[in-house]
């Protein structure tokens, strides 16, 4: 469980309620002695739906799928 001082979240909030994973709590602590803990909620829904990007257009370089130079001794 990461502690983080009682400072630096008043300094950097925003920065670490973006880095909270759902249900993973962080101690917050002051003077090295844990005062309370921080928890993101789990998502009521998720942010992207199936098919989604199905209009979308998507590059793909044409050697995506060719063997890489470090691995030629290997592909016999």
């Amino acid at each position: 469980m990461p502690t983080i001082n009682i400072e630096d979240v008043q300094a950097h909030l925003p920065q670490i309620l973006a880095g909270l994973n759902p249900g993973e709590p962080h101690v917050i602590a002051r003077n090295g002695e844990p005062v309370a803990s921080l928890t993101r909620h789990p998502r009521k829904q998720w942010p992207f739906k199936a098919g989604s990007a199905r209009d979308t257009a998507h590059w793909m370089a044409p050697d995506f799928d060719a063997p890489s130079e470090e691995f030629r001794e290997y592909m016999g």
